[in-house]
């Protein structure tokens, strides 16, 4: 099963300016993603999309090729990944290589391993659609809202009149692996995915990167495990 290692970095970021080649513990950030890819894949399935030269050339210091620059219709804040996805697919096939499946990696996700994406690549099957990693929800099963009066009243509750740790299990999407069929990606996009199961992850290795919170935590855990400066 031929794969594509997928690795989305468009220059555009208002939270976190230039975020994507901001050193993190001494390296950029989307390094980890791309030595992540590299201990499974070789380089020539490993594709960086993005639209900014400072992050092509941050990336190609490490010896990897960009294979292109991602159009501007692909790097707006309303752009989704399905288009970036779709984007990649069909520049491979005009050249002659069909990939069976993609592995969508985000930079924003310094703390995911090789090893996470091994795990839900083993997961994966010709008649799934995809598998995405997860961390367990820390939200609460009963959510309340004000209503007209001021009052608090149920607005979600998945308790089943159970204690909370008795209550069923709920999973967020964590952003740090995607595995994707890419023939249904190709006729459906990624909103239209139905056939989707989990891969667990650890807490502390679903840090998504959204903001200076999120980037001092992966800061602190990373410390801890290389002692980085």
């Amino acid at each position: 099963m031929k794969t594509l290692f997928l690795i989305p970095a468009r220059g555009g970021s208002k939270g976190i300016p230039h975020k994507n080649i901001r050193e993190l513990c001494g390296k950029p950030l989307i390094y980890y993603s791309i030595e992540a890819a590299r201990h499974i894949a070789s380089d020539e399935d490993i594709c960086v999309s993005t639209d900014d030269r400072e992050i092509i050339e941050c990336v190609e210091r490490t010896g990897l090729r960009v294979p292109f620059v991602r159009p501007e219709e692909l790097a707006s804040d309303t752009a989704g990944s399905s288009d970036v996805i779709v984007h990649a697919l069909k520049f491979y096939e005009e050249r002659g290589t069909f990939y069976d499946r993609v592995v969508l990696l985000q930079p924003t996700s310094p703390l995911r391993t090789s090893e996470h994406i091994i795990g839900a690549m083993g997961l994966y099957k010709e008649s799934l659609d995809m598998v995405v990693s997860v961390t367990e929800s820390p939200a609460a099963v009963v959510l309340f809202k004000e209503n007209e009066q001021g009052y608090l009243e149920h607005a979600f509750d998945v308790s089943g009149g159970v204690r909370r740790q008795d209550a069923q299990k709920l999973y967020e999407y964590n952003g740090a692996v995607y595995v994707i069929n890419s023939r249904a990606v190709l006729e459906k996009g990624l909103g239209g995915l139905d056939k989707v199961v989990k891969y667990v992850m650890p807490e502390i290795n679903s840090v998504d990167i959204d903001n200076m919170i999120d980037w001092s935590l992966c800061e602190i855990i990373l410390k801890g495990r290389y002692d980085c400066k």
